[in-house]
């Protein structure tokens, strides 16, 4: 299983409310991430930086595709992407995601 890593900047304005609704995240939004295949998915905050950290066993391109076209996600997106302090296309979260490179790991 492949681990995949990220870190975006959320607003500074929008930073309680980010963390609140990831706090208590909608239970269809858990329930899309599953199906789409992400495992492990933690998220760490630094200040007004978010280091996105998952597994998956499949290919990490098609687990976004699915939860982009899920109708809970598009919602909760519909809502976050505009708190996310990067350039998205669209508003569509993927598009802003660039995976950062592992270079160690204590097994």
């Amino acid at each position: 299983m492949a681990k995949y890593c990220w870190v975006w900047n959320i607003k500074p304005e929008c930073i309680e409310e980010y963390v609140r609704m990831h706090l208590n995240p909608w239970p269809e939004i858990m329930e899309a991430h599953t199906k789409a295949g992400f495992k492990n998915y933690s998220i760490f905050q630094n200040g007004a930086q978010f280091i996105y950290e998952f597994e998956c066993d499949g290919d990490p391109n098609a687990a976004f595709e699915y939860c982009n076209n899920d109708p809970d996600c598009r919602r909760w997106n519909a809502i976050t992407s505009k708190m996310i302090d990067e350039k998205l296309e669209n508003g569509d979260v993927s598009t802003g995601v660039r995976y950062l490179r592992e270079v160690f790991f204590l097994k």
